[in-house]
């Protein structure tokens, strides 16, 4: 459960005063979104953890400059996105392209895609596809998706970690899911021979 925005505040003031054992609490409600945001750009569990691992200690050294004028977990997905950023411009980044068991992507996904069977979305072959198609996607629009649509951030908190406007958040949001659509579709309806279209395609 995360803590509110109030409670939020009285422990970045309690830390900032040296009450250092209060930061694990303040980032324990986000670690998985931030390693799954790391995941989905190095695309290895170790390189991950690695951004993920220094985006917290950047968020610890830097904290003295967030000023509450977005949600701590939008500051910190910020932090996390330019991280792995600056990772993969570095040529000797050794990657690999297999994303292993980290098809754990949330039903979130398709909030605006009806009609996909619930149980559609336990199996792991239908976990597998979505994962492939974010990682297909480019990342303007990857960074987009996972954020609207599987962290469930707002348009406005999207834009603010994005450092965009709020009318090319939508744009970029709506091309992705755009091509999230024409990526899964077919593939759905194989797996789904027997069910009515999907409204979405």
């Amino acid at each position: 459960m995360q803590p509110s925005l109030r409670d939020e505040a009285q422990m970045i003031a309690s830390i900032l005063s040296g009450d250092n054992d209060l930061y694990h609490e303040l980032i324990r409600p986000y670690e998985r979104s931030v390693y799954k945001m790391a995941l989905s750009f190095m695309k290895n569990e170790a390189d991950a953890e690695d951004v993920a691992q220094e985006a917290f200690l950047k968020a610890f050294r830097m904290l003295s400059s967030f000023r509450g004028q977005a949600k701590f977990s939008t500051w910190l997905i910020t932090i996390t996105l330019n991280e792995a950023r600056g990772r993969l411009r570095k040529p000797s980044s050794a990657r690999t392209d297999s994303l292993d068991d980290a098809s754990e992507v949330s039903p979130a996904l398709l909030i605006d895609w009806r009609e996909v069977p619930s149980d559609a979305l336990e199996r792991e072959e239908i976990r597998a596809l979505l994962t492939e198609a974010i990682t297909n996607l480019a990342p303007i629009y990857r960074e987009v998706l996972l954020l609207r649509d599987v962290e469930e951030l707002s348009t406005e908190e999207t834009a603010a970690a994005l450092e965009l406007t709020t009318g090319a958040v939508k744009v970029r949001l709506h091309r992705a899911r755009l091509m999230m659509q024409k990526l899964l579709a077919p593939k759905l309806k194989e797996m789904n021979p027997g069910r009515r279209r999907f409204a979405w395609f």
